[in-house]
């Protein structure tokens, strides 16, 4: 079975032609538990989240903040598996049939195997991975299955990435390119910045790949402001938390769908 880069690639593109940025929303799998992340997704994208990225919860998650840090705590005190994503991958897709990437780093894919991992992927009707410490020329194998299987393979650049780099990484890339705004770890930040847009510019003059940006963005108005130059915009640790605060799951799924709403106005420019 084909994995679903295709169907990525169509929902950036329809985004692209509504003139929107697509809302790209982040959540761990087993977060608050399995059956509880699944309808997480599915609650955002009831809330108007175009794209959805999965994360594989790691003990040692060096790009996420504090907030993504506890959720993968409490996944992985509850046991989650690469078995229990590629469950969460399969069951968001098919009550949806919108969009579901992977965002890993890259030692779990590498202990559990790389044939191993795309295939169950593609199975899943997983459109792709997002490998935020996998360097480009490390990737050649990751690229090559991920292709025969008909998955994205999205690269981080950062605002340090100097433009040779940033067109080497875009090369190697496809679906999208998820630009971090800011260095550092995710969170809320109070301002997105110029930084960003700089970013965006730059990677835009290397790709004709949709340039997606993450970290930082919290509500409508970080989502409207990022949304007029990036071509989509990734929030993550705003859900999370959302999640995390509620005083229990029912309402935390009521949270994270509101937010959704909100940010899903936010990208159209009706917040």
């Amino acid at each position: 079975m084909s994995g679903n880069i295709q169907l990525l690639s169509d929902t950036l593109a329809g985004a692209r032609a509504e003139g929107r940025s697509a809302l790209i929303a982040y959540l761990p799998a087993g977060f608050p538990t399995v059956d509880g992340g699944i309808e997480a997704i599915k609650a955002v994208f009831d809330g108007g989240a175009d794209v959805v990225e999965v994360g594989l919860p790691h003990s040692d998650p060096v790009l996420d903040g504090p907030v993504i840090q506890t959720a993968d705590d409490i996944a992985l005190r509850g046991g989650v598996k690469i078995a229990d994503v590629m469950r969460t991958v399969r069951e968001a897709f098919a009550a949806t049939g919108k969009p579901v990437l992977v965002m890993t780093y890259w030692n779990p894919i590498d202990r559990y195997g790389v044939e191993r991992f795309t295939a169950e992927l593609a199975e899943a009707g997983g459109a792709g991975c997002i490998l935020p410490d996998l360097p480009v020329q490390e990737s050649a194998l990751w690229r090559e299955h991920a292709e025969k299987h008909g998955l994205a393979t999205v690269f981080v650049v950062a605002p340090s990435s100097k433009d040779a780099r940033l067109a080497e990484i875009t090369a190697a890339g496809s679906g999208f390119v998820y630009a971090a705004s800011l260095m550092g770890v995710t969170g809320t930040r109070a301002s997105v910045g110029a930084q960003a847009q700089d970013l965006v510019q730059r990677t835009k003059a290397t790709t004709d790949l949709p340039v997606c940006v993450g970290l930082g963005v919290s509500d409508a108005g970080q989502a409207a402001e990022v949304a007029g130059f990036a071509d989509g915009v990734i929030v993550g640790s705003a859900f999370v938390k959302r999640m995390l605060d509620a005083p229990d799951e029912a309402a935390g799924l009521d949270a994270v769908r509101v937010l959704a709403g909100e940010l899903a106005r936010g990208v159209r420019g009706t917040a």
